[in-house]
């Protein structure tokens, strides 16, 4: 990653995240009785958890709703979570303004892979496609992980974020 890359990290006090695609693998899986499941990486969740030990706040804005998506945000600590809301930018808006001592855009890092987190990406200080967003995405984007949605990229994203502000030794130490 590149040292402007870095410098942008280096602000961060808010990382958000979408879930189709980005903490999950995209696909929509459907059984006979027409309920839904998803695959979620645990080694993602725990960067998320890493990310909010170390001080930095987690938000999820997804354009689709799933209890399966508020069950995870729960089991993660994930306070602020925006279901079926396809202008990310403007859920986005609306979770900065309800939070008290609330970051600047500048502060905020965001994760997507389609045409809706666009608009986010392109506003935050750091915006990042995952490796198997949409091409125009991540093109637009500020960086890219090398890792695909639901394979690790969000984990890669929150390390990039804790490496940049010289916090992951500390956090990956603690488990020695």
């Amino acid at each position: 990653m590149n040292q402007e890359l870095i410098q942008r990290a280096q602000k961060i006090r808010l990382a958000v995240f979408d879930v189709d695609g980005v903490l999950t693998d995209g696909k929509l899986y459907f059984l006979p009785d027409g309920s839904e499941f998803k695959t979620f990486n645990t080694l993602d969740g725990h960067g998320i958890k890493m990310l909010m030990q170390a001080g930095i706040q987690t938000a999820i804005i997804t354009g689709r709703s799933s209890p399966v998506v508020e069950r995870r945000a729960k089991n993660l600590g994930i306070q602020h979570l925006f279901q079926g809301r396809e202008d990310k930018f403007v859920a986005l808006q609306e979770l900065l303004s309800s939070l008290s001592d609330a970051p600047t855009l500048e502060q905020v890092a965001y994760l997507g892979d389609d045409l809706p987190d666009l608009p986010a990406i392109r506003r935050v200080g750091l915006g990042m496609a995952v490796a198997s967003a949409d091409s125009f995405v991540r093109q637009h984007a500020h960086g890219v992980t090398t890792a695909a949605g639901g394979a690790g990229a969000a984990r890669e994203f929150c390390e990039f974020i804790l490496r940049a502000q010289g916090k992951l030794d500390a956090l990956q130490e603690h488990y020695l």
